[in-house]
């Protein structure tokens, strides 16, 4: 199991061809309180880099967009209910939704940690 970070602050964490996408403990730091969370609906295809779903923080409202190409699978619909499990443990309990992957080769493009780490430095 291999995690890649975008540009944009959205983990994809790949096993196989699935993916299961939220956003990183730097985004939630950025953003604050997050006090709600718009989940994509299962089934839904998605390209790489289009809006998936959205969180809103007390600060601001931030677009969460598509790591890769391919088809929602599931949701975590316990952030319907506690949005602030993404600041809790964005990483763990505070994921927002798996996708099965289309095109692999597009998460090349990604960040490893290492770059991921320096881009937020």
């Amino acid at each position: 199991m291999t995690t890649k970070f975008t540009k944009d602050h959205e983990y994809i964490r790949v096993d196989g061809t699935t993916g299961t996408v939220g956003i990183t403990a730097y985004a939630q730091e950025q953003l604050g309180d997050i006090v709600f969370v718009e989940l994509p609906t299962v089934g839904k295809k998605v390209k790489k880099g289009d809006e998936v779903a959205v969180v809103e923080s007390v600060k601001a409202a931030s677009e969460i967009y598509a790591p890769a190409s391919g088809t929602v699978t599931s949701v975590n619909e316990a952030l319907t209910e506690d949005p602030g499990l993404v600041n809790q443990d964005p990483a763990g309990m505070g994921w927002m939704f798996t996708m099965d992957i289309d095109a692999p080769a597009e998460l090349e493009t990604l960040m490893d940690d290492a770059a991921y780490a320096a881009h937020t430095a």
